[in-house]
């Protein structure tokens, strides 16, 4: 089983940043994919950005250029740096932690909510 616990989440003014971590703990294997997902009230969750443990990052094209994602596997940790951010980012954030062996294991957290609004 793995546990994960998000950090970081607030209000901030448009074109304000913050720093999103995610903190893993349990079974977790070398190879795995983390990542963050947002939820607006009323829509889906999308992906926002996601990290494989060999460092490869894939972004949402809505936040691209202005999101960045990291990992410190030493700390089994994945962070969100958003910058620029706008209105509509304003939902609610969550980590993911996504590892094969003989069968697909996914993991969410609890989710964190950022809001952008002045």
């Amino acid at each position: 089983q793995v546990r994960l616990v998000e950090s970081g989440g607030g209000l901030v003014q448009p074109g304000g940043t913050l720093r999103l971590s995610c903190a893993a703990s349990g079974s977790i294997f070398s190879f795995n994919t983390m990542g963050w997902y947002r939820q607006a009230p009323g829509k889906q969750r999308d992906l926002v950005a996601t990290i494989t443990s060999s460092g490869s990052a894939n972004y949402a094209d809505s936040v691209k250029g202005r999101f960045t994602i990291s990992r410190d596997d030493a700390e089994n940790t994945v962070y969100l740096q958003m910058n620029n951010l706008k209105p509509e980012d304003t939902a609610v954030y969550y980590c993911n932690l996504n590892q094969v062996r003989f069968r697909i294991y996914n993991y969410w957290g609890q989710g964190t909510q950022v809001t952008v609004s002045s």
